[in-house]
């Protein structure tokens, strides 16, 4: 049987040490010990004999500081979690030796002053066992070690012997009291509890896009950004130069994963949401009806601008005339013409087009120069490119282009809008477009979110936008087709993880299937995973919202937990008024308040302001979405429309009615309801006054 062994306990280690935990201790103090000597190294380094100006040094020393920051030692963060005793000796540089080598996995790696490893990084080749092996597979692993922690102290250990057949096969106490820890603060990483199918995704390669359908608690948003941790790993170098971005749903769920990476030591990935990407250069004031904001959200908006944009373009009427000296070149428009009909074919970027009409022009010109008996070289022929007559000619034909003005006029303008969407869009979805007040200018108009996306398209339609290497894009299933678009572009020459949940989807253009997704982002050859085994939401709680998923995602496989939490789920109905179950609720958050853990209230959007007051009268200060639960503030008071993406040990849902009737259609409420049902990790207390939606008492 496995040895779950405590402070007390004196099992013999496989070391022959009569103490094991002592020794694991002393291993423990001494990979800190070596950790610190690591930083302290770092931070003598005198650069000043190395750099050849100040240039290079704020550099230098910018990464020196980086690199002092991902060597912190963190108290609250183990610094290994596990241990792999191999049969044999393992090939590689790291396990030069005697058979049965020892390998400590942990965040990072440590070594000590003699170059050898103390702890292994959980994302070295060496350390995938310790995920992926098994007792069918003992990848040449006899013991596997899981540690327990608590405060930052080694209190006890677990083992494995996988090639044992005397041990029978169990499930581990410690990751399952890993998994069960109560959240206090913001998410913290997955390194310890990482299951095989998981591991798989995390470790899959740069080169393709990899798309993660997973239900709630599955775990989806941490192996999205642990596979970011292992790519900057396995391929740092180049990422270094491309860069990466996670990119999330809104500023309170990026708040909350903010720390994940630091704490594997990555500090050089930004976090942004789709609204960050695409708001530069104008200011969103306005918000569009729902009808509205998914006719621009629609994939056929990217031909309705890239004909207004190339609208631009006119044919030459007159000829270029240029002057050189006492000789004039005549270049004829027809000649000109061919010469944009020829760009135009070969579909450049707008803006590219732009300033290769000159020189072609240019070209021309010296061709005719030459057919002259004159040897004119680049410096002529730029000089030509920048002779008036030129620059008159490609204005007129080929003027340049504003992306805001061109779809500031396509909301403006009807009869530009119905030249450009004829056969693209009805006559009533080109209404729905145009706004009831015509802006004056670009600055003054009350941009909304989708026009930002938009102007956005257009932007890349006349020049080409930033490429990275890597993306991550979480809760994809609520973005438009425009909006997949604009993330696309950011990885156009990369490859992305998509994180999402098609039962989740709470927007009105939300996505219905991951293929029709990747196809607007660019990525139709990504390779589409589902994890199905639950991890956070307990059994109980996971089955009540599974009610749900035949009204709003029909044929999606249910989440089946892992975690059986008797008692977890409680539903009660509050006889009354709103009076009544206000003072229920506020009753709930001090019963899950006796709890240990981070508690949220969860309610429609319309409900806050209430039960904002009604806390507040009964003395509980309560947080707002994406600040930080402390030990002495752990209640989050959480409009569902912000929920998404959060998680809580005990969560209180205030009238699932209300939820549902917060949205603009019965689908997107209880998608809405889905999502604020399966918030919670230890308990869930749902109350309701009013009934509750037909669907869940059905089931």
């Amino acid at each position: 049987m496995p040895a779950h062994v405590a402070e007390s306990d004196s099992t013999p280690d496989p070391t022959g040490t009569t103490d094991p935990l002592a020794h694991e201790r002393a291993h423990l103090a001494a990979s800190r010990a070596a950790l610190r000597g690591m930083r302290e190294d770092v931070q003598a380094l005198d650069i000043r004999d190395v750099t050849a100006n100040w240039v290079n040094a704020a550099v230098l020393q910018s990464q020196i500081d980086d690199r002092i920051k991902a060597l912190a030692d963190l108290s609250h963060t183990p610094l290994f979690f596990g241990r792999l005793d191999y049969l044999h000796a393992v090939g590689g540089e790291l396990a030069e030796g005697a058979d049965g080598e020892r390998f400590y996995i942990g965040r990072r790696h440590v070594h000590d002053a003699a170059g050898d490893p103390m702890v292994i990084d959980w994302r070295a080749p060496v350390s995938q066992p310790y995920y992926q092996a098994s007792r069918t597979n003992p990848q040449d692993v006899g013991l596997r070690r899981r540690f327990g922690y608590t405060g930052g102290e080694l209190t006890a250990y677990e083992d494995e012997h996988l090639t044992d057949p005397a041990e029978a096969e169990h499930t581990s106490r410690l990751l399952q009291a890993e998994i069960e820890r109560p959240r206090v603060g913001p998410m913290r990483d997955i390194v310890a509890t990482i299951q095989p199918e998981q591991d798989e995704i995390v470790r899959s390669g740069l080169g393709g896009t990899v798309c993660v359908q997973g239900g709630p608690g599955t775990g989806k948003t941490a192996v999205g950004l642990h596979r970011v941790a292992y790519l900057l790993y396995a391929h740092r170098e180049r990422l270094a130069r491309t860069g990466t971005l996670v990119i999330g749903p809104n500023r309170s769920f990026l708040h909350y994963i903010e720390q994940v990476l630091p704490a594997l030591g990555e500090l050089e990935v930004k976090q942004a949401t789709v609204d960050d990407l695409v708001r530069t250069g104008v200011e969103v004031r306005g918000e569009d009806e729902a009808a509205t904001a998914v006719v621009k959200g629609d994939a056929r908006m990217a031909e309705v601008l890239r004909r207004a944009v190339r609208s631009h373009v006119t044919a030459p009427v007159e000829p270029v005339v240029v002057v050189r000296g006492s000789r004039r070149w005549r270049v004829p428009a027809y000649e000109i013409q061919e010469m944009v009909d020829e760009l135009l074919a070969r579909d450049m970027r707008y803006g590219a087009a732009h300033e290769a009409l000159p020189q072609r022009i240019a070209h021309a010109v010296l061709v005719r120069m030459e057919e002259a008996g004159e040897a004119p070289d680049d410096r002529v022929q730029s000089a030509v490119a920048r002779n008036p007559a030129v620059k008159a000619a490609v204005k007129a034909v080929w003027p340049a282009v504003d992306p805001a003005k061109v779809v500031l006029r396509l909301l403006s303008d009807a009869e530009f809008l119905a030249a450009h969407a004829g056969g693209l869009l009805s006559e009533e979805e080109q209404k729905r477009l145009l706004w009831a007040k015509p802006a004056r200018s670009v600055k003054s108009a009350k941009w909304s979110a989708a026009d930002a996306v938009l102007i956005d398209e257009a932007g890349d339609l006349v020049a080409r936008t930033h490429s990275l290497g890597h993306v991550v894009l979480d809760e994809a299933q609520d973005l438009s087709p425009m909006q997949y678009r604009a993330v696309g572009r950011r990885c156009s020459t990369g490859s992305a993880t998509v994180l999402g949940d098609l039962a989740q989807g709470t927007t009105p253009w939300s996505t219905e299937s991951w293929g029709e997704a990747l196809f607007h982002l660019g990525k139709a050859d990504a390779v589409v995973e589902e994890l199905t085994a639950g991890f956070r939401v307990p059994r109980e709680v996971i089955a009540y919202a599974s009610r749900l998923l035949p009204a709003i995602s029909p044929g999606l496989a249910a989440v089946e937990s892992v975690r059986e939490s008797p008692g977890s789920l409680a539903v009660r109905e509050v006889p009354g008024g709103v009076a009544e179950l206000d003072a229920a609720v506020v009753a709930a958050c001090e019963e899950s308040l006796r709890h240990e853990g981070s508690i949220g209230l969860i309610a429609a959007d319309a409900r806050i302001p209430v039960l904002a007051a009604a806390l507040e009268a009964a003395g509980h200060a309560y947080l707002s979405p994406g600040e930080e639960t402390t030990v002495e503030s752990r209640l989050t008071l959480v409009p569902a429309s912000l929920a998404k993406g959060l998680e809580y040990d005990y969560v209180v849902l205030d009238e699932p009615g209300a939820v549902v009737d917060g949205e603009p259609d019965e689908r997107t409420g209880l998608r809405r309801l889905y999502v604020a049902l399966t918030r919670a990790v230890s308990g869930l207390i749902v109350l309701h006054a009013a009934p509750l939606p037909e669907v869940l008492v059905q089931a």
